[in-house]
């Protein structure tokens, strides 16, 4: 099913059946399993059952695709946009023309399974991990053992066993295209199951403890403790997932109207009532990523969308407040890797 909706500010949106994601309009973070992103433009995001989404800002525009269990699963090729190995599943809507067309023409169309097919190509064609369709395979074979098996807490040997006789291969693949190794992403999935249940139940800390396999409930606090930097009780009463923080709502709104003019840090600091550095410690905390970064990223975005008019470099340099058209341009290039007249032909193209 396909629909457009506008996103409540902060609310946690629980995926309960395999869904695709596309912001049409609007600025700001998004967060995913207590992760924050701000590079979701020009993305078809995909989220699998268990995951949970939440815009950090107002005024978004979303597309959503909800997809029955036979269309997502037909094929095997479909996992590589479910199973996500690091972070997000997503691929690049803009280099996709016929994504695009298909949503273009088919918004109010129930049939579905079409946008998996071509979604599953294009991922193929970026090929985030270098490595070829049988290798990718054999990696997400072993993704899918992560997804059964992270209560357990499982040795090297019986990882091996559950891979059968590709283990060796299938485990040194892994590591050498992902970049982690299997027994990390076991605890990394099993760290995010234990932040979801102690933030989106009322189980007590004890019964998580004994469903994610620890025998021992004082182990378990001590080694959440490590990794998230809070006890689990004070990691609840942080989360608080059913507040309405409005830290992040104002900050994002001022960075909407200001950043064009202002870049430094002070300013954002002085209109939110802040020392500078509680403004970049609260940011740092809640988006892993810096006040700076934040600005930088509002007038690459900008300049993306002044880019697919027919103004002049000159004048969208003048419209950011560059002093002069070169100086954007080496701006955008440095954050982009296209120079701001080969993006425009890019997008032309599209």
């Amino acid at each position: 099913m396909i629909n457009k909706f506008q996103p409540e500010l902060n609310k946690v949106y629980f995926i309960n059946k395999h869904t695709m994601f596309h912001v049409l309009e609007g600025s700001g973070g998004i967060e995913v399993d207590f992760r924050s992103y701000h590079d979701w433009g020009d993305k078809l995001i995909f989220l699998e059952k268990g995951q949970y989404i939440k815009f950090l800002s107002e005024k978004f525009t979303v597309r959503k695709v909800e997809f029955e269990e036979t269309e997502v699963f037909r094929c095997k090729d479909a996992r590589v946009l479910f199973k996500h190995l690091i972070a997000w599943g997503y691929i690049n809507f803009s280099e996709c023309t016929t994504c695009q067309r298909y949503l273009n023409n088919s918004i109010f169309s129930k049939q579905t399974s079409k946008i998996i097919d071509l979604s599953s190509e294009q991922w193929y064609w970026q090929n985030p991990f270098c490595a070829n369709q049988e290798e990718y395979q054999i990696i997400f074979d072993v993704k899918e053992i992560i997804d059964h098996e992270y209560k357990n807490h499982l040795s090297n040997e019986k990882i091996l066993a559950l891979l059968g006789k590709r283990g060796f291969h299938a485990q040194a693949l892994f590591k050498n295209k992902v970049g982690a190794s299997v027994k990390s992403l076991l605890g990394r999935k099993r760290f995010l199951e234990s932040k979801k249940n102690i933030a989106f139940t009322d189980k007590s800390i004890k019964e998580i403890a004994y469903e994610l396999g620890y025998k021992d409930p004082a182990y378990f606090n001590r080694v959440f403790s490590k990794k998230a930097g809070k006890t689990p009780n004070k990691f609840r009463e942080d989360i608080n997932f059913e507040s309405r923080d409005t830290f992040l709502p104002e900050l994002y709104e001022l960075l909407r109207k200001h950043h064009k003019a202002q870049r430094k840090v002070g300013f954002y600091a002085n209109k939110m009532n802040l020392p500078v550095k509680t403004l970049s410690k609260k940011v740092k905390d809640k988006l892993n990523i810096t006040i700076g970064q934040l600005i930088r990223r509002e007038l690459v975005n900008t300049a993306k969308l002044l880019l697919q008019t027919d103004m002049n470099i000159k004048s969208i340099a003048n419209e950011l407040g560059f002093e002069e058209a070169n100086h954007f341009s080496s701006f955008f290039k440095h954050h982009t890797s296209f120079a701001p007249l080969a993006y425009r032909q890019i997008f032309i193209k599209k």
